[in-house]
């Protein structure tokens, strides 16, 4: 190994050394490479493995590693959604002492996928919006706290499920710059209008190689974006105001924040010369209000819309043990070991990389509800998780270790069950042909 290569990390792998860093990325042998699904990328990125964790490793000058590696270790410490770095690896010369690029190394983000990778045959509208609006809910939280990504786009982004939806993570902070004083509104709009062009373009690309359902319009997709972000940026940050008297209406904006999935941190609250009115605005919002809750009961570490799902399943389970009255950290205990732990256990382990534990608890709740249907009456439990396993996840890619290329060369499963896959991508059935 070349006295002159240099690793920097907040936490030094031993196992980093043992990668070929004297061959140019491109030149690695299969034996260092994992196979995994990745976007479009200006860089060249392979996949590899170190100490039995996963890492994605970009070719760039040693300068953008060492940017990128910094804004990545500060959005993190401001909770942003993001990959977590790994290190920067620099002075890499080949056999005959030639200089080769630095490399950037990340964590791979288990359960995430790129946004081709996420389905397997065409890319629905019902799909696409539900990406669109992730990625929407992504670039509020960023700019929230100051972040100007300048390179807005489903490429530069992963997808994990999340009960239904999509939970986003930047994957390319290169063209980022964090402002401690927020950002303007024109460096909102332009990110806003940088990420219409290229969903529009990235949709586009997909129709053009078939990828893309009959009739859907990519530029609408893409103006999605707009409405999307607008709607839940006006709605952490407007100013409201109403009569003194009507003082419930704050509790009410408390409220309707909180069932965003925000926190509010802090309020401006002002009251006219008059007495007779009242403004409000939020001044500090934070993501993540089930999430919180839920870890605080639980100790489960899951995605929003997850959480937001597990918890209306503890209540519900509250009201059908009659103990309203009981501490909320004791029936929430009592869930956890009679509810959604068994749940979890049942998944035979062959299984568990599919999907992660709280996505497959959020789907056998949506499966239960699809058999009481067809039933007309309560399924079982025990019934319930026999059918989902052998008719709904065994059928299902790993998606904590699917292996590249996701969407050519799969073998797409016949599946008949009583509940729709969350969308297209999963198998490439299109439910509405089944009886």
């Amino acid at each position: 190994m070349p006295d002159a290569l240099s690793i920097t990390a907040s936490s030094v792998d031993p196992a980093l050394l043992s990668l070929p860093w004297s061959l140019p990325l491109g030149e690695w042998p299969s034996s260092d490479i994992v196979s995994l699904p990745k976007g479009l990328s200006r860089h060249l990125v392979r996949f590899s493995s170190v100490s039995g964790r996963v890492v994605a490793v970009k070719e760039t000058t040693e300068q953008m590693a060492r940017r990128e590696y910094d804004m990545l270790g500060n959005l993190a410490r401001l909770d942003a959604p993001c990959v977590d770095r790994f290190a920067v690896i620099a002075g890499r010369t080949d056999a005959a002492g030639e200089p080769l690029p630095a490399a950037l190394v990340t964590a791979h983000l288990k359960f995430s996928l790129p946004y081709r990778a996420l389905f397997t045959q065409v890319l629905r509208p019902e799909t696409a919006t539900r990406l669109v609006d992730a990625l929407a809910a992504l670039l509020v939280r960023l700019h929230n706290v100051g972040f100007f990504w300048g390179d807005v786009s489903l490429s530069n982004t992963l997808f994990r499920r999340d009960a239904g939806a999509f939970a986003a993570y930047l994957v390319d902070a290169e063209t980022g710059e964090l402002h401690e004083a927020g950002l303007t509104r024109g460096q909102r709009e332009h990110d806003l209008d940088v990420a219409r062009t290229n969903i529009a373009g990235e949709i586009m690309d997909l129709e053009a190689g078939g990828r893309l359902e009959g009739g859907v319009d990519a530029v609408a997709i893409a103006d999605g974006i707009m409405e999307s972000y607008r709607s839940l940026w006006a709605a952490l940050t407007d100013a409201e105001t109403f009569g003194a008297s009507e003082s419930w209406r704050i509790t009410e904006r408390v409220r309707r924040l909180n069932d965003l999935g925000f926190d509010i941190g802090e309020m401006s609250i002002e009251q006219a010369p008059d007495g007779n009115r009242v403004s409000i605005q939020p001044k500090v919002v934070d993501a993540g209000h089930h999430q919180r809750r839920l870890i605080r009961l639980t100790g489960l570490d899951v995605e929003e819309n997850q959480a937001r799902r597990l918890l209306n399943d503890m209540d519900e389970f509250r009201v059908r043990i009659s103990r309203l009255g009981d501490d909320e950290d004791m029936v929430a205990h009592e869930w956890l070991t009679r509810v959604f732990e068994p749940v979890v256990k049942a998944i035979p382990w062959d299984l568990r990389a599919k999907l992660e534990p709280a996505e497959v608890f959020h789907q056998v709740l949506e499966h239960r509800w699809y058999m009481s249907q067809a039933l007309e009456k309560s399924a079982p439990l025990a019934e319930v998780i026999s059918s989902y396993i052998d008719t709904v996840l065994r059928h299902r890619r790993d998606e904590a270790t699917v292996m590249g290329p996701p969407t050519e060369t799969m073998a797409i499963p016949v599946i008949t069950s009583p509940i729709p896959l969350d969308d297209d991508e999963d198998a490439g059935v299109d439910w509405r042909d089944l009886v």
